[in-house]
């Protein structure tokens, strides 16, 4: 892309929501009725999802160029498939597919794309065998892809340790109220993404479900019950927005964001407050939120284990800081679409910047001239917008692969050029 050295300026509207639009998918999908979803987001995640559940039977319309959903719900009665189940490298998907699946007709095949059998998977599928599931592992153990037999939940107690990924808790969670007896869940150490499950909470919330629980230890999900179908409103992505607000602090320009909730429960909207310490100045409204990059940034030390999706937005800002910004609490990040502990680290490198990893994180000094180069994405959404953005200060910045945006962010890059200098 052409480099921009000098501040943007301008309003960018983000789409829906790309957690909670998967969320809400399949909660209209479990309910017994007709669910509305407005503001959706329209990306190869939720395609691949919806894809799925067409598939296994649930009655799917797309309207206002597919931004609204109208999910005729089974109550969890569907499948047999016609044919495997393929959700190429959606995390979320294969996550929240497994457990809702074994409530169905089976057998189903999971499946996903070369990365996906990378990705482990072993300790969702443990916790499913305690809970009355029949799931196999079609080729290497522990990892996709999953044969499900199908047939439903018995219920009961399981556990899950907290440190691997909050989407197989949030997985069990989506399929626990339709088990045939109560389900409790006991989370083993840290709870990692914890802002994730809030979200999956406040969806089953929205859709007539009760969730007890105590703190982020234990889990306790009465069952039977009934997802009610309903009109959910998905609010604005805090994820995509990251990249324009980090477009402003790194420019000193001023970007505006609409269709964010400035009290959302979305982890990610945490990103702001860190940009405020960096040295930026953050105006909320009630449809979005301002930023403005300051003369001079400075580096911080911060915990992003609840805004994981973030770390690599926030790696290019510490390439353009002052001093070395510490990221800690995001060892999980080596399971996502790429290691995105090494992707990080090693692009930041390729630019000339001063970056080394931690089995917790990665550290950026700042301060180094940065140059040009070609930049590898590793078929990493987060890498290649967060790295388009530092073009925008860096002269001759080529990304590969920027067809992988598609993931969460299809129009990304011409959202991203309608910033003006």
């Amino acid at each position: 892309m052409t480099p921009r050295p000098r501040p943007v300026s301008g309003t960018v509207r983000v789409p829906g929501s790309k957690s909670l639009t998967q969320r809400a998918i399949l909660a209209a999908a479990l309910a017994d009725g007709d669910s509305l979803l407005e503001n959706a987001l329209v990306a190869d995640d939720s395609r691949h999802l919806l894809d799925a559940l067409e598939n296994v039977g649930i009655g799917i319309a797309r309207e206002s160029g597919g931004t609204t959903l109208a999910i005729k719900g089974s109550g969890g009665r569907f499948g047999p498939p016609h044919s495997p189940l393929f959700v190429g490298n959606a995390g979320t998907a294969m996550r929240f597919l497994a457990p809702v699946l074994s409530l169905g007709s089976g057998p189903f095949d999971l499946v996903g794309d070369e990365r996906m059998e990378e990705r482990p998977i072993a300790d969702l599928v443990d916790a499913l065998r305690t809970l009355g599931a029949d799931v196999r592992y079609e080729n290497r153990e522990g990892f996709p892809p999953l044969w499900i037999a199908g047939g439903g939940l018995r219920g009961g107690s399981t556990r899950l340790r907290g440190n691997q990924s909050s989407q197989y808790l949030t997985g069990i969670l989506l399929a626990a109220p339709c088990a045939a007896a109560p389900v409790d869940i006991e989370v083993e150490g840290p709870l990692v993404s914890r802002s994730y499950v809030e979200l999956t909470l406040d969806v089953q919330r929205a859709f007539g479900i009760s969730v007890r629980r105590e703190g982020d230890r234990r889990f306790h999900v009465p069952a039977p019950q009934s997802y009610r179908a309903r009109r959910y409103v998905v609010e604005g992505d805090w994820s995509s927005a990251s990249y324009f607000f980090a477009a402003a602090a790194i420019t000193g320009g001023s970007v505006t964001v609409r269709g964010l909730h400035p009290d959302s429960a979305q982890g990610d909207a945490r990103f702001v407050d860190l940009l405020e310490r960096m040295g930026a100045r953050v105006r909320r409204e009630t449809d979005g939120v301002t930023l403005e990059g300051g003369t001079e940034l400075r580096a911080i030390d911060a915990d992003l284990a609840d805004l994981p999706d973030v770390a690599p937005t926030l790696a290019i800002v510490a390439a353009c800081a002052i001093g070395t910004t510490r990221v800690r609490g995001v060892g999980h990040l080596r399971i996502k679409e790429s290691d995105r502990i090494h992707s990080i680290v090693a692009e930041l490198r390729r630019l000339g910047a001063d970056a080394t990893p931690h089995d917790d994180g990665f550290e950026v000094r700042g301060g180094a001239t940065l140059h040009g180069g070609e930049v590898e994405t590793y078929a990493d959404h987060r890498i290649a917008m967060s790295f388009a953005t530092l073009g925008l200060v860096t002269p001759g910045v080529t990304v590969r692969d920027v067809a992988c945006v598609s993931k969460s962010y299809p129009r990304f890059f011409e959202d991203l050029a309608r910033l003006r200098t």
